[in-house]
């Protein structure tokens, strides 16, 4: 029962991370068609940037804590890229390069979204997995 609770934990972090970088892509897609303007648009990105890197530590490291190390393995490339766009300096938007970057920055953060729903995905299903296997017991 207490791998169920561990895979539910996962799950809502999973969710969290997932609503960050759909943010993240909202505020992109506003700029791109001229909603908003780069400064806020910048600012509102760099709020959340430092948030996410953050969640998706306490991430693996919770895979690492709990014992999934599976699945702490697949969180550590995107956990790996993180960092070192941190220790880069790369990690926050620039306004007056932003709309040089724009489409860089939509696909980083589509390739993020594509395999923290791949991620998502295998917590579903070990989730589904620990409580069919907890029922038959």
């Amino acid at each position: 029962m207490v791998d169920l609770f561990a895979w539910l934990i996962s799950f809502f972090i999973l969710i969290a991370l997932l609503v960050i970088l759909i943010y993240q892509l909202m505020c992109l897609a506003d700029l791109e068609f001229d909603y908003i303007n780069p400064y806020d648009s910048s600012s509102r990105i760099n709020k959340v940037v430092l948030p996410e890197f953050i969640t998706q530590g306490v991430l693996c490291f919770f895979y690492l804590v709990t014992g999934h190390w599976i699945m702490s393995l697949f969180c550590a490339p995107y956990l790996y890229y993180n960092v070192r766009l941190y220790r880069q300096g790369r990690h926050l938007v620039d306004v007056t390069e932003i709309f040089n970057l724009l489409p860089h920055e939509k696909k980083q953060r589509l390739i993020k979204l594509f395999y923290l729903v791949f991620l998502l995905f295998l917590s579903i299903f070990w989730m589904i997995y620990t409580s069919l296997d907890d029922h038959d017991d």
